[in-house]
């Protein structure tokens, strides 16, 4: 237990000096309106005019054409695999995998349905799939900014440059970051190698270029290994210090933008707030999940022990309370309540803390709901950080929040139901029930994790979690986009008497009471018939 604990607070330690430079140096990159030379001649290139901003509505098609395109190209890349170099004879990726693939990296997901030692080559996982873990990545980074202007800003219809934003998060925060901690990574022991393989006694022994790719799939809250073990596997993950970096760097970001939001806002207060809520939740979630798998209820078969029961539960809580999906063991082989735990972390959409930017944004779209139902208790129009919440605000906040549940509930309900779904799982009874669930709860969060005991490659698996993972994605960026011009649209309110204060106790606990409170009412149910009923067996 102590070296357990050991290992928590020695992330929190690096979390901790990272916030205040980090989250500040994030603000600086979006508050300033200087371009670099190379910036420059990259928008001349594309015929983008970077001074010039945009209603919400054209910033929500650049997102949407800029995505469709990534999908486009990233599936033409798939199929057309077998006359690309680095093939390994691997040939072109089956259409309704390709379809898929593209739609899970475009969205951040990473949803992975094939073997990538055996479906891969190297091109398509470095020209394709790692630029979607960067650009994917920068655009959840830009739509959360965008929002944040919309606090901001007053009686304007404009929140900025998507191109602009998508350009610096990618080329001012993620490319330098992943850079510097693949290097990091190769010293602790992740590979790094353009061969296919190696042949030891007689056995192939896969190889990729593994460290490059790891550091932004875990800082992007990607998720999708190079190697089907992900980050079980010695080449991505070889001892203890690769997986704490590794945990750092899936909650580095998600964290820092607090402190972003606090910056830009102009009160840090508010910031911390947020990151109170996230942070107690996430520990409330690794207690429950490192408490389980102690507990010793579920045979240890087929379990994941390089790393112990305390490194594991600390990767798996992570990886789920953010979109991330990585995995250093098999959620398939948890006990009911710690599969549960990882599964409602997802469930709490994915905001404690989130991706890198649909954390801070989906928690900004609760606290408009918090402060909504607090209205409601006292009987007033609700008010947050100056700007009026009515019908059209609370409305884009409910769509927000309600595609997800939408797409996962109806996805799963049909899968629970056809024919040849059982034939897919490896469990029946409650444990299958949960396999289904955890799978449309991770593409319909972004998120890209499995419990591994479903085979979701059929037609039906294939074109069903991509509808959800594009829904997943799309529905609530559009919403928050909304959001977030209606609010810049409008004037501060002045504080008075009856305005609740944002920077305390009583808002916190409104806030992660409704975090909670949404995501009990809409998934108990489902709960109790899987995970909750597991545990109990």
């Amino acid at each position: 237990m102590w070296a357990g604990l050991a290992q928590v607070a020695l992330v929190l330690l690096a979390l901790a000096v990272a916030y205040r430079p980090l989250g500040d140096y994030m603000a600086r990159v979006f508050e300033r309106e200087e371009h670099s030379a190379f910036e420059r001649r990259l928008y001349r290139w594309v015929r983008v005019d970077p001074d010039s901003e945009q209603r919400w509505g054209t910033y929500a098609l650049g997102v949407l054409g800029f995505s469709v395109m990534g999908v486009a190209l990233l599936y033409l890349l798939q199929r057309l695999q077998g006359l690309l170099p680095f093939d390994y004879g691997r040939g072109a990726v089956p259409p309704g995998m390709a379809f898929n693939n593209a739609i899970s990296f475009v969205t951040n997901t990473n949803w992975q349905s094939y073997v990538p030692e055996n479906a891969m080559g190297h091109t398509v996982q470095m020209v394709g799939f790692t630029v979607q873990n960067f650009v994917s990545a920068a655009v959840g980074l830009a739509v959360a900014i965008a929002l944040v202007r919309g606090f901001v800003r007053t009686r304007t219809d404009r929140l900025g440059n998507f191109w602009v934003d998508l350009v610096r998060g990618t080329i001012r925060v993620l490319l330098p970051l992943a850079a510097v901690f693949a290097v990091v990574l190769i010293a602790t022991g992740v590979t790094m190698s353009l061969k296919s393989g190696v042949t030891v006694d007689g056995q192939t022994v896969a190889q990729a270029p593994t460290a490059s790719q790891e550091a932004i799939k875990e800082l992007g809250t990607n998720g999708g290994g190079v190697f089907n073990a992900n980050s079980a596997h010695p080449f991505e993950n070889p001892n203890a210090w690769s997986n704490l970096i590794e945990v750092f760097l899936i909650l580095v970001i998600p964290v820092s933008l607090t402190r972003t939001f606090g910056t830009m806002v102009r009160e840090r207060r508010q910031g911390y707030v947020l990151l109170g809520v996230m942070g107690a939740l996430w520990a409330a979630m690794l207690a429950l999940v490192w408490a389980a798998e102690a507990s010793g209820a579920r045979p240890l078969e087929g379990k994941e022990l390089r790393f112990g029961i305390a490194g594991s539960a600390l990767f798996a809580n992570t990886t789920t309370a953010t979109s991330t999906g990585a995995v250093n063991s098999l959620h398939d082989s948890y006990t009911g309540l710690g599969g549960g735990g990882v599964l409602l972390n997802m469930l709490f959409g994915e905001m404690t803390p989130g991706g890198v930017g649909t954390g801070l944004y989906s928690i900004l779209v609760m606290a408009i709901i918090a402060m909504f139902l607090a209205g409601l208790m006292v009987g007033r129009t609700p008010e947050y950080l100056g700007k009026k919440l009515g019908r059209r605000e609370v409305t884009a906040a409910a769509v927000s929040i309600l595609a997800m549940p939408t797409v996962l509930l109806v996805g799963a309900g049909i899968a629970a139901v056809l024919p040849g779904t059982p034939a897919a799982l490896n469990n029946d009874g409650p444990h299958g029930l949960s396999e289904v669930l955890y799978a449309y709860a991770s593409a319909s969060n972004n998120n890209g994790s499995a419990f591994a005991g479903i085979t979701a490659t059929s037609d039906w698996f294939q074109a069903s979690l991509g509808v959800c993972m594009a829904v997943g994605r799309f529905v609530p960026i559009i919403a928050v986009l909304a959001l977030a011009g209606s609010l810049a649209a409008q004037k501060k309110a002045p504080v008075t008497a009856g305005t609740l204060p944002t920077t305390g106790p009583l808002f916190a606990g409104l806030l992660g009471g409704a975090v909670v409170l949404v995501a009990a009412l809409t998934f108990v149910p489902a709960l109790a018939l899987g995970p909750i009923a597991e545990a109990m067996l």
